[in-house]
């Protein structure tokens, strides 16, 4: 079971830049940070607008003088106080996410990004370098990878209980973008605004989080691809609202993409389907609490988490908040990653390198691989889905 007792000599004193009234996202952050304790929410930059940021800050229990206009002053500000921010969360959109990050690194915090970590590979390898010589975590946020059974899928493969993975099977594709609700929603405006979101729409906002689960699962890297995208309503050209990707994995296996905010009637429909040379498994996230274990020859077996069954030793597997049969879920996962961030930065403030070496979170490497998929994508439709070298 998940353990509750404290496990820092203090909170890390956080902020936020982005994320501000109406921000389903900022209240994502807000309440998985400061789930466990392990966080306290001190001072932001909540909003373009600094009246209305402040306004919001003061009623999210923030000092008015900690509520700033913007990410730099809030830096500036909080350096020059012996109870400054320690970590910062960037929940702004993808265009000034490269910016933000530098600025928050040089100014010696640790950093939880907003996927994607940027527009450009080059931009987010220059963040590396600059986290590494900070000595600050750098992290992005893979919200769904905190559910206890991608872990317990990640350790069945990694144990062999599936065989030699063949084909690797990922979608994200919703349906609540089948109209033009850009004209009247400045959430989805922004996401279709290439200057801002960048050269991606669906692929980068939703296709990246089956993808880097994928990669965490099985561990495999991409050697080459081919995407198709359309941009089914017209005013968002040259931003796609549906696509398929297939891949060619170092290895030999092989494995497809769709990404879409156009499948009607869809939810989420967000699955990763591992299928091995013995067995598959299957996981989707509207039913976040169940794995599906396919062995050939045998009843299927649906694993449910909190189970003595499952690889509990696994430390993402077991961190159980109730038991089996009640369920967990979104805000169970990013507290789970949270939790996770919070030991990372105890870690690197400690210098303690072997924790780090073993502590698996959604680090810069992951946010990397992001970016080289959805630039991979654009550079293979843009060119009449030829196959493209990932690197």
């Amino acid at each position: 079971m998940f353990n509750e007792e404290f496990q820092l000599d203090a909170p890390i004193r956080w902020g936020m830049v982005g994320g501000g009234r109406g921000s389903e996202i900022g209240y994502s952050h807000r309440a998985a940070a400061q789930r466990d304790r392990l966080f306290t929410f001190v001072a932001a930059a909540l909003d373009l607008d600094a009246e209305r940021g402040r306004d919001f800050g003061t009623k999210l229990g923030l000092a008015p003088e900690r509520c700033y206009p913007d990410y730099k002053t809030l830096f500036a500000e909080e350096a020059k106080r012996e109870d400054g921010i320690q970590a910062v969360s960037i929940a702004t959109p993808n265009s000034t996410h490269y910016e933000i990050a530098k600025a928050a690194l040089e100014a010696g915090l640790h950093v939880i990004c907003e996927k994607p970590a940027t527009i450009h590979v080059e931009d987010a390898l220059e963040l590396k370098a600059l986290a590494e010589k900070q000595n600050k975590m750098l992290a992005v946020m893979y919200g769904y990878t905190g559910f206890q059974m991608v872990h317990q899928a990640r350790e069945m493969v990694r144990r062999g209980d599936i065989g030699a993975v063949r084909v690797i099977q990922m979608s994200f594709a919703h349906g609540f973008h089948n109209t033009e609700i850009e004209k009247n929603s400045p959430g989805a405006k922004w996401r279709m605004n290439p200057e801002v979101s960048g050269p991606s729409f669906i692929i980068g906002d939703c296709g990246t989080h089956p993808f880097y689960m994928a990669g965490m699962i099985t561990g495999l890297k991409v050697k080459s691809l081919m995407c198709s995208r359309q941009s089914f309503i017209e005013s968002r050209t040259p931003l796609e609202d549906n696509a398929h990707v297939v891949f060619q994995f170092e290895g030999g296996a092989v494995g497809t993409l769709w990404a879409s905010a156009i499948n009607s009637g869809s939810m989420h429909q967000q699955k990763v389907r591992i299928v091995g040379e013995k067995a598959s498994l299957e996981w989707w996230d509207e039913y976040p609490n169940q794995l599906r274990y396919e062995v050939q020859g045998e009843p299927v077996r649906i694993l449910e988490r909190g189970m003595g069954y499952l690889h509990n030793d696994d430390p993402g597997v077991s961190a159980n908040r109730q038991g089996g049969g009640h369920a967990e879920g979104f805000f169970e996962s990013w507290a789970n990653l949270y939790h996770r961030y919070a030991l990372a930065i105890d870690a690197y403030n400690r210098n303690d390198k072997a924790f780090l070496e073993s502590h698996w979170y959604p680090d810069i490497d992951g946010g990397i691989d992001g970016v080289k998929m959805v630039n991979a994508c654009v550079k293979s439709a843009d060119n009449g889905a030829v196959w493209v070298d990932y690197d």
